[in-house]
């Protein structure tokens, strides 16, 4: 047997350490024989596609040794051990051990150049999860090993550092990690706290508690990771990043002579929370010590103030406090600083210090006092005079409102012009396809079908080609085909549906024989507006299959809303010449239809001829059918104690629909009058399709997006994308599409929240807000702690701020009544801010009257944040008008 055939025989069957004392014993001969066979066959065998490649990188070891021994160039050797087939073996460390005694053979230079190479190539593992990352430095294990073993220096690059603090993640819990004789930890500790990406991997192993462990015993210098530490955090960065720099400092617990006051000083203003409060308390204990002076602690203190993290700014005040008078009159200026926040007990404490601070206070810090003191209520303005002299009040500005604009309607792409458009949309089908791409494909198949069918198929024979598994030979769609043909097609997905669409134009036989074979899809998964489409994706393939056309579908958008345009369908109509058009695609098209058109487009389609023009005129004549009555209740379901799910699912939404009488059967279902419809997304993007199948119906379409679980505040899925691509649409707007907008405004994710604020505005400039349903939705969401009140409250801040205040105050003139405590109660969490966007929001609306409950709240003592804004709101409410 030849040496390329044993060496693959050894390859394929895993056995990695025969094979690399089978290479270490070949001749210079065998090995070239080797080197011109191997790039090769990993060609040949990456055409298998997905399977042969997961089989590749099972044997990444095997192929690795193999290159390593027999392939010439370190440029060469460096190119195939990193090809993204094999730079992941299953044991990293193992593949280094086997590759470097054959990599011995080679020269020492070369030894060193191949490591250089291959250091420059070496790039941390990415990924979402934390197992993708996990892998560390693909290809590290080598280079370190090379390193090691040729003497070179270790390489250059953040990634050499990150590599090794990855390798100390393999370790079992509890064992060692040698640190100690680790020989790279001299030459990469000082390198590990400048090197970007070592947060995750050191928070993962003991290697700071083992590092303070040896500055201990004097093995590594104490102040080499001191220093570092510190250089590090004035480094900046988010607090992810320095958390494990934070454990080692803490574990090292400096002695005050050994802290870097200068450094820390001067990192407060810009460093993350978790940073400044370690530095506060540091500089904390070197004021103890007498290390930090009067100029330092005024900086430090004024660095605090400006922070926009409350604790930070209140531990500004309570440093300040704790300070002597004259010590204490440097932090004046960062006391008037203080006067302009919006928390009215740390305002009035910042106010009570700067007055017992004043005879310390220089002209400086006299002067801020006085220049903010004019913007404090008239109580504190009395109390500072008492210290620095009058105040002279300036006159409050007149807010401003933003001008309200829509965020920007969707565009509808252009209709597809030809095959060669049509393949390369089909070639971007998968499975999270957009709705409006699938309409675009699906209609531009059928056009262009309908106008030369041959030109068609002659364009999809390349596709159907590609389409097919690798190894699947003797294309012929006349013939029989084989699962081998077919599986590229079995998925019942609607993307997939839509490619389906074009098999049956080019092999009707293929399609045919999916068509009659059994179907594992269940229907019962998804909503019923998606049985329409999935329907109406059937009539299209049995209408290619029988080898029959149609001119145009009838339900194909002309808007990105989803709307088809009334005159457009009427053509469309005339265009059949008589003919009836496909069922769920007619269904479709008149669900599609504006609310209102043109009344001489009634006249026009009632010239049409068969049962399909009469209900087409009917329905453009009425207006279609009177919208049904919706009703939503949250509530949540009792769980069990053994329960394994989270309370995202047991939080539900009771919907109620009362539809007119007389319903059609398919016009019932769709309108959520049948029940037995899922109360779970079968796939995250499925709820994109709601206004895509009902874009003049939102309120139906709000009502089947919130039975579905988990609660809208909580799951990861395209719902409110749905939300603000339904608030383009037309149709009636109630209660249900307020909770939905009010359980996305107090979403856990910031991009759902945005979206979820993108759709109330849309709403509010069209003037379609339905502000009274919010406001009861919110109220109601928050009393059963379905959502979180702070959430909302930013939330209506930001439309606020865009413009939006008269709607915002509409909203939380509904909501507050029910918010605010009874007598005897306890505010909840998160009211006082929520009455200060009230407040907001009411001054800019310029809003008069009564909020029931607001009076005697604000009569109450105390000077918590909540009464201090219970009374701005009503002081707002009950001013007189400003002319």
């Amino acid at each position: 047997m030849n040496p390329w055939q044993e060496a693959l025989d050894r390859i394929e069957a895993g056995d990695d350490r025969d094979l690399a004392t089978f290479l270490d014993g070949l001749s210079d001969l065998g090995r070239r024989a080797i080197a011109v066979q191997l790039p090769g066959h990993m060609t040949e065998e990456l055409r298998g596609g997905f399977p042969a490649r997961a089989d590749i990188e099972g044997l990444a070891t095997g192929f690795r040794l193999a290159g390593a021994a027999c392939l010439t160039g370190a440029e060469q050797v460096a190119a195939w051990l990193d090809r993204r087939e094999l730079r992941r073996p299953r044991d990293p460390e193992l593949d280094a051990a086997l590759l470097l005694p054959l990599l011995r053979r080679r020269p020492l230079e070369w030894r060193r150049d191949l490591a250089v190479r291959l250091a420059a190539r070496l790039r941390p593992a990415t990924g979402r999860r934390r197992w993708q990352r996990a892998e560390g430095v693909p290809g590290w294990d080598l280079v370190a090993a090379l390193v090691a073993d040729t003497g070179l220096e270790p390489p250059d690059g953040d990634a050499f550092v990150v590599g090794w603090a990855w390798r100390l993640t393999r370790r079992r819990p509890g064992e060692d990690l040698e640190l100690d004789r680790d020989p790279l930890l001299d030459a990469l500790l000082p390198r590990l706290f400048q090197a970007q990406g070592v947060a995750e991997p050191l928070g993962r192993s003991t290697a700071m508690t083992e590092l303070a462990a040896l500055a201990r015993t004097g093995r590594v210098p104490r102040a080499t990771l001191v220093d570092g530490c510190a250089s590090r955090f004035l480094g900046g960065g988010p607090d992810a990043e320095m958390m494990p720099f934070v454990w080692l400092w803490r574990l090292l617990a400096p002695e005050p002579p050994e802290i870097p006051v200068l450094e820390l000083v001067r990192l407060l203003p810009s460093a993350g929370p978790t940073v400044t409060e370690l530095a506060v308390e540091e500089l904390r204990r070197a004021e103890e010590a007498g290390l930090l002076d009067d100029e330092l602690f005024a900086e430090a203190v004024g660095a605090l103030a400006y922070r926009p993290e409350k604790k930070l700014v209140e531990e500004a005040v309570r440093w300040a406090a704790r300070a002597s008078g004259p010590r204490g009159g440097g932090a004046v200026p960062a006391l008037a600083a203080v006067f302009d926040l919006d928390d009215p007990a740390l305002r009035g404490r910042a106010v009570r210090l700067a007055v017992r601070l004043a005879p310390y206070a220089g002209e400086a810090g006299r002067d801020a006092v006085r220049e903010a003191a004019a913007r404090l209520p008239a109580d504190l303005r009395e109390r500072v005079a008492t210290g620095y002299g009058e105040v002279a009040a300036t006159e409050p500005e007149r807010p401003v409102a933003a001008v309200l604009r829509a965020p920007a309607p969707p565009v509808l792409a252009p209709p597809i012009a030809s095959p060669d458009e049509l393949i390369a949309e089909l070639r971007a089908l998968n499975w999270r396809s957009e709705p409006a791409r699938c309409e675009r494909v699906l209609g531009g198949l059928v056009e262009l079908t309908h106008r030369d069918r041959a030109a068609v198929v002659a364009a999809l024979r390349p596709w159907l080609e590609e389409s097919l598994l690798e190894g699947v030979a003797g294309l012929d769609p006349d013939e029989e085909p084989t699962e081998h043909h077919l599986y590229g097609f079995r998925d019942s997905r609607i993307p997939f549906l839509v490619r389906r669409c074009a098999l049956a134009v080019v092999a009707p036989k293929w399609s045919r024989r999916l068509t009659t074979g059994p179907d594992d899809y269940y229907a019962s998964s998804e909503w019923v507006g998606q049985r329409l489409a999935r329907r109406r994706l059937a009539e299209v393939i049995e209408l290619f299959e029988d080898g029959r056309t149609v001119p145009a579908l009838l339900a194909t958008p002309t808007s990105a809303t989803g709307h088809v345009d009334a005159a457009a369908l009427v053509e469309r109509m005339e265009r059949l010449e008589g003919r009836e058009p496909l069922p769920a695609d007619f269904e479709q098209a008149l669900l599609r239809l504006p609310r209102h058109c043109d009344p001489e487009l009634v006249v026009r389609a009632e010239k049409l001829p068969g049962e399909a023009g009469r209900r087409l005129a009917a329905w453009l004549r009425d207006g279609g059918w009177p919208d049904p009555a919706v009703r939503v209740t949250p509530y949540e379901e009792e769980r069990s104690p053994d329960s394994y799910s989270s309370r995202s699912w047991s939080r539900r939404v009771r919907v109620e629909i009362v539809a007119p009488e007389g319903l059609p059967a398919w016009l019932a279902a769709l309108w959520g009058v049948d029940h037995r419809g899922p109360d779970y997304l079968s796939s995250s993007d499925d709820p994109l399709w709601g206004p895509l199948v009902l874009p003049s119906h939102r309120e139906l379409v709000a009502a089947a997006l919130l039975r579905c679980r988990p609660w809208v505040s909580d799951g990861n899925d395209a719902r409110m994308t749905a939300l603000a691509a339904l608030a383009h649409g037309d149709g009636p707007v109630g209660a249900a599409t307020a909770m939905l907008i009010a359980g996305g405004l107090g979403h856990r994710r910031d991009a759902q929240r945005a979206a979820a604020a993108e759709a109330a505005l849309t709403l509010a400039a069209r003037g379609q807000l339905p502000a009274a349903d919010l406001g009861r939705a919110v109220a109601r969401l928050v009393d059963v702690e379905f959502v979180v009140l702070k959430r909302i409250t930013a939330a209506l801040d930001g439309l606020t701020a865009a413009g939006a205040h008269a709607e915002v105050w509409a909203v939380l003139a509904e909501a507050l009544p029910a918010l605010l405590p009874r007598p005897g109660e306890r505010p909840r969490a998160g009211l006082g801010e929520l009455l200060a966007v009230a407040a907001r929001a009411a001054a800019l609306t310029g809003a008069r009257g009564e909020v029931a409950g607001l009076a005697g709240m604000a009569a109450r003592k105390g000077s918590s944040r909540v009464l201090y804004e219970a009374r701005h709101l009503h002081e707002t409410l009950t001013a007189p008008s400003r002319t």
